[in-house]
């Protein structure tokens, strides 16, 4: 994996089975005007340092100064974790003259890579409303930029990618940022020069005597393929991300949202769906957007955001403690939906505190500039009363607008080209506070379904929401691209909504008299590929769907989260797609990490043929496996070596599935 060591050259940097070991630019830092890198003449190297840091993971530090006007020090980090053959770097800058200086380009990575003439293929994903990990296959030739201006990293394209050899050998990358991303792949002599990191468009940071910068750090892991790379990404994932004794329960959960939006939900609804949730094994009940803002029934949830004091008393005249007092009575928990980050066009909150609100160029952005120090000291207070007054134990946290290039006020603390780079770093300090004032929270990610999604908000938040919209076909299509960066359990979605208003593949109805069991199995199972969740209106269900249900949520609850937990996941077939389009099976695989017992989530789509062999994947040869199929209600015991050739033969109805557990004798 990515290493460095000092030679007679200077710098010398391999990266696996990509760069021999030879002398290397290793980062890109640009100081007034001049882009600086482990060549360039002026910096002088001051020393290596190793430190081990525990459980196989390795920190070097590589120090450079430069005495020349502007006097600088670069120090360039990379934390290795060779038996995940992963690592990850970063760039710190610290201005060490009497004078300021400025900062425009961070690039935490810039490393030339072996791919000339090796037919290297660029994998990525595209992104937006509802089209979230959208796959972009194409050949790396010339030069080839993946990025996001958006403002959110994951608004336009998905911040990841893998470089793919014809041998298959895979190179993939991610940056720990949830603002503007770029990764740069020149064509040099002899292959591409990768570099990147923080995007540097719009970006530029002042710094004084003595003061520093670190830059968002960068990812990157090399396997045999492209499915080992995700492996090493979801284990280091799961190390980094918060976690707590709910949040590792993986509980089921239920949000008011799609049935009921905010024109109909009220304090009867949610009581009644209340009820009906404590009886199906549901273990949170989440209330979404319409809570808040002036006591006006005819208030819209988008107008008042910022409002977060005010309880819509027309909608909920017992207050949101007494609602939340009401689920824990029932043995659940209590989750509540809050856009901190956003201020609406009515929000009183703007007027009272003309302080919080980012604005470019005069213009307002819709958003609270966390950049301020005031503005997240607000956020914080907001966050914290949720949960000390109000009772929440999981706040879904939303962000439904493109910030950009962010704020360039200059009274907020921050200069006016690094306004929203300091508004992700205030952020990510404001959900630290809550964490730690409030460790038994669940805190979801969520920012219009999907549009950020990345390692650097999934070291802030417990589990993240992969998007709104969730018929089938497009939710199989997220989990298998999401997947090869995250972990399942930090996956969070639902299998099929049911919508108050009209959306073309949002048909779902569990009130259909002609809905078979075999549907409902399905609806629901592609929801236990990760963390699950619903939004159903709850009473009044059909005898027999209620029964299903609540079949389905003990199924997950005793027999599939164990394994979404901590199980390597596999994916078993190529990426279905949403629009009748990409394989039209799908199957997941979960490898308990001592190979112990496996277990397989199988689905045929409409559109499948009738029967479909899938072959399993890690397996031991020489071993035999129990295999137990829960609807065949079959068993049998094979060999390994069998089940990763001959693999399982499934015949399934459409919108059909099935659950295999294998267990190693």
């Amino acid at each position: 994996m990515l290493k460095c060591d000092l030679d007679q050259g200077g710098l010398a940097v391999e990266l696996g089975p990509w760069a021999e070991l030879a002398s290397s630019e290793a980062f890109g830092v640009r100081v007034d005007g001049e882009l600086l890198t482990a060549r360039s003449p002026g910096l002088r190297v001051q020393g290596l340092d190793r430190t081990i840091l525990g459980d196989g993971v390795e920190e070097t530090v590589v120090r450079y100064e430069r005495a020349d006007t502007p006097a600088l020090a670069v120090e360039w980090h990379v934390e290795r974790r060779d038996a995940l053959e992963l690592a990850e770097a970063w760039v710190v800058v610290r201005n060490l003259g009497p004078g300021e200086l400025t900062v425009d380009r961070l690039d935490s990575i810039r490393v030339d890579l072996a791919t000339g003439g090796a037919g290297a293929e660029l994998r990525s994903f595209t992104s937006s409303w509802g089209l979230e990990f959208e796959p972009v296959n194409q050949p790396l030739t010339g030069d080839r930029t993946l990025q996001t201006l958006a403002g959110r990293s994951s608004k336009n394209e998905h911040p990841w990618f893998a470089l793919v050899r014809p041998d298959g050998v895979a190179l993939a990358g991610a940056p720990v940022w949830s603002g503007n991303w770029v990764f740069r792949f020149e064509e040099t002599p002899q292959g591409h020069r990768l570099s990147g990191g923080l995007h540097d468009e719009g970006f530029a940071k002042r710094l004084g005597p003595g003061e520093d910068i670190e830059a968002p750090h960068v990812v990157l892991a090399t396997g045999a393929d492209v499915d080992a790379t995700s492996v090493a990404f979801a284990h280091v994932a799961r190390e980094t991300a918060p976690a707590n004794a709910l949040a590792s329960q993986l509980p089921v959960e239920w949000n008011t949202w799609w049935t009921y939006e905010d024109h109909s939900i009220d304090e009867q609804v949610f009581r009644a769906n209340v009820d009906a949730a404590a009886e199906l094994g549901i273990e949170v009940c989440t209330l979404d957007a319409g809570w808040f803002g002036p006591s006006d029934t005819g208030s819209h949830w988008t107008d008042h955001r910022g409002d977060w004091d005010h309880v819509n008393a027309e909608r909920f005249p017992s207050g949101l403690r007494a609602l939340a007092d009401y689920v824990h009575e029932r043995g659940m928990r209590f989750g509540i939906w809050c856009e901190i980050e956003a201020i609406g066009p009515k929000a009183a909150v703007a007027e009272r505190r003309p302080d919080l609100p980012a604005r470019r160029d005069g213009q307002p952005l819709g958003q609270v500039c966390f950049g301020n120090p005031d503005a997240a000291q607000w956020a914080y207070e907001t966050l914290d009363r949720l949960v000390s007054d109000e009772g929440a134990d999981w706040i879904k946290l939303d962000f439904n607008l493109d910030p950009g290039l962010g704020c360039n006020r200059t009274d907020h603390g921050h200069g006016p080209d690094d306004g929203l780079f300091e508004h992700y770093r205030g952020y990510y300090g404001v959900l630290t506070r809550i964490r730690e004032r409030h460790p038994d929270v669940v805190l979801e990610n969520c920012s219009s379904g999907g549009l950020r999604i990345d390692l650097g908000m999934l070291r802030q938040t417990h589990l993240t929401f992969l998007s709104d919209p969730d018929w089938p076909e497009h939710g199989l299509q997220l989990l298998w691209g999401a997947s090869l960066m995250l972990p399942p359990n930090l996956l969070l979605h639902w299998g099929f909504s049911e919508w108050y208003g009209d959306h073309r593949h949002q048909t779902f109805d569990p009130r259909d008299p002609n809905l078979q069991p075999h549907q409902v199995d399905y609806y629901r199972r592609i929801a236990m590929v990760g963390s699950t969740g619903l939004s159903w209106g709850l009473p009044n269900l059909p005898e027999n769907v209620h029964a299903r249900l609540a079949s389905n949520n003990r199924t997950y609850a005793e027999l599939v989260r164990p394994y979404i937990r901590d199980a390597d996941l596999h994916r078993l077939t190529d990426q279905p797609k949403r629009f009748g389009e990409g394989d039209r099976w799908a199957g997941f695989q979960y490898a308990r990490p001592d190979g112990s017992s496996h277990l397989a989530l199988l689905f045929r789509l409409p559109g499948g043929e009738d029967e479909r062999t899938i072959a399993l994947h890690g397996l031991a040869e020489d071993a035999d496996y129990d295999v137990s199929w829960l609807d065949a209600d079959r068993r049998e015991t094979r060999g390994g070596a069998d089940l990763m050739t001959t693999g399982l033969h499934l015949r399934l109805p459409e919108e059909g599935s099935e659950i295999v557990v294998l267990v190693r004798r």
